[in-house]
């Protein structure tokens, strides 16, 4: 047994000393490299080789180190290492390659291609195994992101990978991030660099999603979404108090709620002669909907359909949740239609009041004009009483009155000239008695149509 052993290490030595320890001839041509031994980053779980390319090896050998560990991988064609990642390859001519597949982070470091020359020559490889970013699960559930306005919240975001990751937060809608410090001093930023990020004094208009992106060069970058809720009781605007609609028409009643969480939301109509309000449901009376504006907002809508006079008076909107409730009202009032006369009815009324009067103008100064002069001459110079002549005067001054409330009277003729000259130029010369009923007919159109 003993004498086995001293012949296995006599063979080994041997091994060693044919491998690793030749001596050349002097005048043998010594190995040498014809590339450098390449560098590699390769990220985690892909496959990488390491070429060495040798010419004049004759009888010396290649093996393949880690550097960093000392350890020996492969001599030749011989795998060294246990490690089935690893395998060494030979093109039989002056090509040797180092194969690492499904690369971990272990793997990292330096390679080196050794000739076991006399000195030894060699040339090494760096390897870098790089990591994509990952976040962390830090069971961060609903209620840790849950406050009351005015509340404070604290969002955080652990990531790892090779090299490490930088964290940056942004709000998913876009908006701006709002920062408050310890004095209430608020600033707005697009982005924010941390693992985590602190919220002070939220209001409701923070309320929404928040991404955490992790990102380290090494592609895909990851992301995890938070979603942020701030609690507060109902708050209802009426955008318009009161309505007005006329019968037998569809009408709309809007109510804008802002609530978190969401409200139980009622419409109701207010009984004047009841203190009780009566719970409206949807029918084919009442159409009732909701809108959605945002996270915490929404418009609620109420549609009466076919208005009658028993619809008429006070509607309210209800929005209650866990933190209080709230109420609007609304006032819907009838609204009465105009009657007003078609524009075709309107100009022929126009025109035919416009002829009335132009006919009365002209009739008025014929008639004075048109008399023989006898008849003035007889009328001016003939017998009067004072009663006939405040009759005469009396009637004459309604007679102008009317006239003038009516339309504007004309200009008088000059005192100088003559009455003949005037019937001449006007040319009408009809008879007294159709005159008068003329003129009594058109006063009394435009007595009808002064009043209207």
């Amino acid at each position: 047994m003993a004498s086995r052993d001293v012949a296995l290490c006599i063979f080994i030595a041997a091994f060693l000393h044919v491998s690793l320890g030749q001596t050349p001839p002097k005048s043998e041509v010594l190995p040498e490299f014809l590339a450098l031994l390449e560098n590699h980053t390769v990220t985690q779980g892909r496959d990488v080789s390491f070429t060495c390319v040798v010419n004049h090896l004759q009888s010396y050998k290649v093996a393949w180190i880690k550097s960093d560990s000392r350890a020996i991988l492969a001599i030749h064609t011989h795998m060294v290492a246990h490690n089935p990642r690893l395998s060494v390859t030979h093109n039989g001519h002056n090509t040797w390659k180092l194969h690492v597949t499904n690369v971990q982070p272990n793997d990292s470091g330096t390679y080196m291609c050794q000739v076991n020359t006399d000195p030894m020559r060699s040339q090494t490889g760096y390897m870098e195994v790089v990591i994509p970013p990952d976040i962390m699960d830090l069971d961060d559930t609903a209620d840790l992101l849950t406050t009351k306005e005015n509340g404070d919240l604290r969002l955080r975001c652990q990531a790892t990978g090779t090299p490490k990751p930088v964290v940056i937060w942004r709000r998913e809608d876009g908006r701006n991030i709002t920062l408050r410090n310890e004095h209430g001093i608020k600033r707005t930023t697009r982005t924010y660099e941390g693992e985590q990020l602190h919220l002070k004094g939220v209001q409701r208009q923070e309320m929404g999603s928040y991404l955490c992106i992790a990102s380290n060069g090494v592609p895909p970058s990851v992301s995890k979404r938070y979603y942020v809720n701030v609690r507060f009781k109902p708050v209802i605007k009426v955008p318009n108090q009161l309505v007005a609609a006329p019968v037998d028409s569809d009408v709309l009643l809007q109510c804008y709620v802002e609530s978190s969480p969401k409200a139980l939301n009622t419409w109701y109509r207010n009984n004047e002669l009841s203190t009780l309000a009566a719970k409206l449901l949807e029918d084919e009376k009442y159409d009732i909907s909701e809108v959605t504006i945002n996270d915490y907002a929404y418009q609620l809508n109420l549609t009466i359909r076919r208005l009658n006079r028993t619809d008429f008076g006070t509607y309210a909107c209800s929005a209650e949740n866990a933190f209080g409730k709230a109420d609007g009202s609304i006032r819907l009032q009838e609204l009465h239609r105009p009657t007003i006369a078609s524009t075709s009815q309107t100009e022929v009324l126009e025109k035919h009041t416009w002829r009335k009067q132009t006919e009365k103008k002209g009739k008025k100064y014929s008639h004075a004009i048109d008399r023989p002069e006898t008849d003035l001459i007889q009328k001016t110079v003939g017998h009067t009483t004072p009663m006939s002549r405040r009759n005469a005067s009396s009637s004459s001054n309604i007679a102008n009155k009317s006239r003038i409330s009516s339309f504007p009277a004309p200009a008088p003729a000059p005192a100088h000239s003559a009455p003949k000259q005037v019937a001449t130029q006007n040319g009408v010369k009809p008879s007294h008695d159709s005159r008068l009923c003329f003129i009594g007919l058109s006063m009394v159109i435009l007595l009808i149509l002064t009043c209207n």
